[in-house]
């Protein structure tokens, strides 16, 4: 009777020994995957900050560009402006020229 009954309880030793090395290998493993998910939402959150600083750099440029666009604008309007007058034979002559080489073309 000694010997089933100390069979009994060395089964029962280890079902529970091996049932608490389940539970630690549980418990680390979950640890592991929250440290992993924590390191992906830091890694993402970086990732959409760097995003919203090359958003916000390139919306400068265009707003720098548009002011030059702008500015060069004006000035080829002022030109054309003061050199409208001594201009306007030319440009009537090259109006000429270029409905010549039309012609020229279609007739080809």
């Amino acid at each position: 009777m000694s010997r089933p009954m100390l069979l009994v309880f060395l089964f029962l030793i280890l079902m529970i020994t091996s049932q608490f090395e389940w539970k630690q290998q549980l418990v680390s493993d979950t640890d592991s995957t929250s440290s992993v998910s924590q390191k992906q939402q830091r890694i993402s959150q970086r990732e959409e900050a760097v995003k919203e600083k090359i958003i916000l750099s390139q919306e400068k440029n265009i707003q720098k560009l548009s002011e030059l666009v702008r500015s060069l604008r004006e000035q080829l309007s002022e030109c054309r402006s003061s050199n409208g007058s001594s201009n306007s034979t030319l440009s009537s002559l090259a109006e000429n020229i270029i409905e010549l080489e039309q012609q020229h073309i279609l007739e080809d």
